[in-house]
């Protein structure tokens, strides 16, 4: 049996479950260590190592290294759209609502930043396997929802007539979540500062103005 594959579990009594808060312990250990090292490359020993743990015992809180990787990225992308759909629930004004949608992603990458780095590395990878087709689904979600506030946009005249809406999502999206490459949470900014920070040059530009 290899270490991917799943360890039968006995039946174990309600007092006899793991803790919540070990097993969110765990999960973050994964998922640094899937950001760093990759999830092919990952073994469960790996984990189990920088979680101070035998690899046995991992199988305890976890059947395989492909449930940790499900459970990191839908708990990821479960909270990125409960705070986008708050969002559209507020039905701002198209600018305000790119500004929303800005700040709760760098909320999220605050909260994830881990698990954002290993969605950005394996996703592409993952939205083929039957049990990450929600992947695809997210992506196609997100670009309607970033597409249309562009476009509604334009067509109110809170953004240039003349931009390309397409060419705008794609260097909007790329310049937010390729923080999650050099972001550490509690450094010098907080997110929200940030998120202000990049609205400044992309909403109004860097250039001084006479």
């Amino acid at each position: 049996m290899t270490e991917n594959e799943a360890v039968p579990i006995s039946k174990k009594t309600t007092t006899d479950r793991p803790a919540p808060a070990r097993r969110g312990e765990l999960l973050a250990t994964a998922a640094e260590v899937f950001a760093e090292q990759g999830y092919s490359a990952t073994t469960v020993r790996r984990i189990a190592d920088e979680a101070g743990m035998l690899a046995g015992s991992l199988y305890y809180h976890f059947d395989s290294k492909e449930s940790m990787l499900d459970e990191i990225l839908s708990t990821f992308l479960d909270e990125l759209w409960e705070g986008y759909d708050a969002v559209v629930a507020a039905r701002l004004g198209p600018r305000a609502t790119i500004e929303a949608l800005v700040t709760e992603s760098f909320r999220e990458i605050d909260r994830h930043r881990a698990a954002v780095a290993v969605y950005q590395k394996e996703s592409r990878h993952l939205v083929d396997h039957p049990r990450f087709a929600y992947l695809a689904e997210s992506q196609e979600k997100f670009e309607r929802l970033w597409l249309g506030t562009l476009e509604r946009g334009t067509a109110e005249r809170a953004f240039r007539a003349d931009l390309d809406v397409r060419l705008t999502y794609r260097f909007l999206r790329d310049t937010v979540w390729v923080a999650a490459s050099w972001y550490r949470p509690h450094g010098a900014h907080s997110p929200e500062e940030i998120a202000r920070q990049y609205l400044s040059m992309v909403l109004d530009g860097i250039a001084v103005r006479d």
